[in-house]
């Protein structure tokens, strides 16, 4: 199937094609017609399977219908995180090329004369983490009477950062007649519990298991020491001939001490965590996406929704602590179809326990390798597949 058999207008089929977009993903594919026939849709997918512009892109011709009035948006998507936010603007932006849709960023770290600046202006489209937006409501800055499609994205991640609540309180000022399209990366019991406070008969769509890993990422497990890990991190990074890469620390203390290290040993290297403004943020990862650094070490608020195309490694520097995020993590690169390569690397008992839970989640072991290029298969370590 192509993205012309999916009911989208000319005008973003040519934004589409001018981006390099070939063919719908599955969740694209599934997804597009239902959105454009106006049903609530509660979905599933992975990171990385093309679920934002499932959406965004019938939003598009959906909204372009109309305009707005000032301080009143047609349309309201909600994130967990800032990145996330951008990340989603940054799609509309590229996808409203022939479009003359308005769009608004409400999230923390902004001038809030700025973002009131936009709203009096009127957007058609208002991108939004729940504490800033009511905020703005509070101030009496914006009214959602007039909102027709409400997105709620990683709705998983909203409820483990306890958002639900600000969620459900912002819903309430909505109109109760409207679209709503809710994304969970799972759709257990408790989350379908949640996602039926919003949602009315909605089409449900699951894309592949969260806990999945593509199979165009190439996944090494390297052991190493506490004491040699940046030596064998280094090595690793001059072996593999790295394009760009996302190295990823458990800690923020750690981020500076390890990109400092790179940078004495004349690898470029830039820092994103939790920390920073987001000024400082947007201009790390601007500059990475230009290329400016080829390496860009960061903790798992990036693991989440950032989207660096062609991104030829990830190097896990640390073991995560929670399973899933080696999924978030790995899933940064391998995307749209290209390969990609994931290393982690295991100085410890405790690492080894945390690769062995990685390894039961997505239900294949992990092959080992050392630094010079050396592979053992996961079925010659013993280990079950």
């Amino acid at each position: 199937m192509l993205f012309q058999d999916l009911g989208l207008s000319d005008n973003v089929l040519q934004a589409i094609n001018e981006l390099g977009y070939e063919k719908p993903t599955p969740i694209q594919e599934k997804s597009i017609p239902i959105v454009l026939m106006g049903r609530d849709v509660l979905g599933s997918a992975q990171t990385g399977t093309g679920k934002t512009a499932s959406f965004t892109l019938p939003m598009i011709d959906i909204l372009d219908s109309g305009r707005a009035k000032a301080r009143m948006p047609r349309s309201l998507i909600l994130t967990p995180t800032r990145e996330l936010a951008a990340q989603i603007a940054e799609s509309f932006t590229g996808f409203c090329k022939y479009q003359k849709l308005t769009m608004a960023l409400l999230i923390g770290g902004v001038s809030f004369n700025e973002q009131e600046a936009a709203l009096d202006k009127g957007v058609d489209v208002l991108i939004a983490t729940p504490g800033r937006l009511l905020d703005h409501v509070e101030r009496g800055k914006v009214m959602l009477r007039d909102v027709k499609v409400l997105v709620i994205d990683e709705a998983d991640r909203m409820m483990d950062m306890g958002f639900i609540p600000d969620v459900e309180r912002i819903t309430g000022l909505l109109p109760k007649i409207r679209q709503t399209l809710f994304y969970s990366a799972t759709l257990d019991e408790q989350m379908h519990k949640i996602a039926a406070k919003f949602v009315i008969n909605p089409k449900i769509i699951e894309i592949a298991a969260p806990a999945a890993t593509a199979d165009t990422v190439d996944q090494f497990v390297v052991m190493t020491s506490p004491k040699a890990k940046r030596e064998t991190l280094r090595d690793l990074i001059n072996q593999e001939n790295v394009a760009n890469a996302v190295i990823f620390c458990n800690r923020k203390r750690d981020i500076a001490t390890l990109r400092s290290s790179l940078e004495r040993h004349g690898l470029d290297a830039l820092a994103l965590h939790g920390d920073m403004t987001q000024s400082a943020r947007n201009d790390a990862l601007n500059k990475f996406k230009l290329g400016e650094a080829r390496m860009l070490v960061a903790s798992d608020v990036a693991a989440r929704g950032l989207d660096i195309e062609g991104l030829s490694h990830v190097f896990n520097f640390d073991v995560p602590i929670n399973p899933e995020d080696y999924v978030h993590r790995i899933g940064r690169t391998g995307r749209a179809g290209r390969s990609g390569r994931a290393f982690t690397l295991v100085a410890g008992k405790d690492d080894g326990e945390g690769i062995a839970a990685i390894e039961k989640m997505i239900g294949k072991n992990i092959d080992r390798a050392d630094v010079n290029g050396k592979v053992t298969p996961a079925k010659e370590t013993g280990a079950k597949e």
